[in-house]
């Protein structure tokens, strides 16, 4: 019986780590990455649409995207998408593709960049914590209702604090990484 909410735990912890480390592509640290663009959404014949979904995005160069839309008609709607992100990119536009040059990170930038980090992680920790909570809850209620003993509640318990010191240093050393990606010069 608790096996089941042992391994739905585990599921839900693992769909927060995914999350976290999604977002963390999305955070500039003075490389060209596509996933940057992943947020972004476009106004697309008055539906917002993701901007992978409506053009491809290369790199062809190691601080430049170019983002070539499937329908040029989308090129003014694209770069005012850019524009209103919050990723501080200028995109040119040549009539047929639009190139952003991603500036080398200050290091203000860099020390906002790793509060914005910072902010992140602690918030997937607590998303951990809340899943490891909800689990215990769950087993005092199969405990109160006869279908776990004392012991077995003890032994629940303790995996499943296990998974969540497993999964919050997994989403530290995540973290980490970007952490010393943004430091490099």
């Amino acid at each position: 019986m608790y096996l089941e909410t042992h391994k739905e735990v585990e599921q839900k912890m693992k769909k927060t780590v995914k999350v976290f480390s999604d977002e963390l592509k999305t955070i500039r640290a003075g490389r060209a990455n596509p996933a940057l663009l992943d947020k972004v959404m476009v106004n697309y014949y008055g539906t917002a649409t993701p901007l992978k979904q409506i053009s491809n995005i290369s790199v062809p160069e190691a601080r430049q995207l170019l983002i070539s839309p499937w329908d040029a008609n989308a090129l003014p709607d694209i770069e005012k998408a850019i524009m209103k992100s919050d990723l501080g990119l200028n995109p040119s536009n040549d009539g047929k593709t639009i190139r952003l040059i991603i500036p080398q990170l200050t290091e203000e930038t860099r020390k906002d960049m790793i509060k914005v980090l910072g902010k992140i992680t602690e918030g997937a920790k607590v998303a951990i914590r809340n899943e490891r909570r909800t689990a215990n809850d769950e087993l005092k209620k199969l405990n109160k209702n006869g279908d776990l003993t004392d012991d077995e509640l003890s032994k629940a318990e303790d995996q499943t604090q296990k998974l969540t010191d497993n999964y919050i240093i997994e989403i530290e050393k995540l973290a980490k990484e970007k952490e010393s990606e943004l430091l490099e010069v």
